[in-house]
């Protein structure tokens, strides 16, 4: 019997945070969560070095956001094995995927075909991936992934609006053939743990760290099985500014 995973994800509300009914965080495959085109199970027979899987995050804000200016992403990985398979070392030095180009990276480009979702940033959002770190609390690894726009550019969003908010690409690099990394067919579990939306300065975060829906901020990677509850939650709440974002990624 396969070992079922538990990816712990809670609830946690900065001090400047705010709450609404259907506020929260959706993750799925391909598309928006609310497109209801994507997936929540992505299968792949981990047979080419060709070819990537994105997981798109969106989010639904609470009423009060006026000035939103970036987001800063956690999110959560872990498999049904007792260590996270080499496979999942997609970024960083001494990580199997992770050296000279990396397995994962992001993006802040919706899908133009998108009828529901919205991007607030009108692809002018720029970041990237703050960090990724494999064996936080055991088994799982966690990125963190941050964005923002140029200071001089917030503005509100809607509440019960659907916003996109990444795309995190997965590529198939040193899957097969001489130095490929074991573990692709492992079953694995990625919660988005939380967004917090970012305000200027005196303005107040707000912190979403629950799905918008039953079950919408996890998806699964061959079959792998999540349970939300506990908690795992180690999120920065501050303001960011753009100055800080752009110093990360030059």
């Amino acid at each position: 019997m396969k070992k079922l995973v538990t990816l712990l994800c809670c609830v946690v509300l900065a001090a400047s945070a705010a709450s609404a009914s259907a506020a929260g965080v959706n993750l799925a495959w391909s598309r928006c969560y609310g497109e209801r085109s994507g997936t929540v199970n992505r299968t792949f027979a981990c047979n080419t070095n060709v070819g990537s899987h994105v997981a798109v995050g969106s989010f639904v804000a609470p009423a009060g956001v006026t000035a939103l200016s970036g987001n800063e992403v956690v999110i959560d990985l872990q498999s049904s094995s007792a260590t996270l398979p080499a496979w999942w070392g997609l970024r960083g030095t001494g990580q199997c995927r992770g050296t000279g180009t990396p397995a994962l990276s992001v993006n802040f480009l919706a899908n133009a075909s998108d009828g529901v979702c919205v991007d607030e940033f009108a692809g002018g959002a720029a970041g990237g991936i703050g960090a990724y770190t494999v064996g936080y609390a055991g088994n799982p690894a966690r990125a963190r992934l941050t964005m923002a726009i140029a200071t001089a550019s917030p503005g509100p969003v809607d509440a019960d609006v659907e916003y996109f908010a990444f795309n995190m690409v997965i590529n198939n690099t040193r899957t097969v053939g001489t130095g490929a990394c074991a573990g692709c067919l492992t079953p694995v579990s990625m919660v988005l743990n939380s967004i917090l939306l970012t305000q200027p300065f005196g303005v107040g975060n707000f912190m979403l760290s629950q799905g918008n829906a039953p079950s919408s901020s996890y998806i699964t990677w061959q079959g792998g099985r999540v349970y939300e509850s506990g908690c795992l939650a180690d999120t920065p709440t501050r303001n960011s500014t753009w100055g800080s974002v752009k110093s990360l990624y030059r």
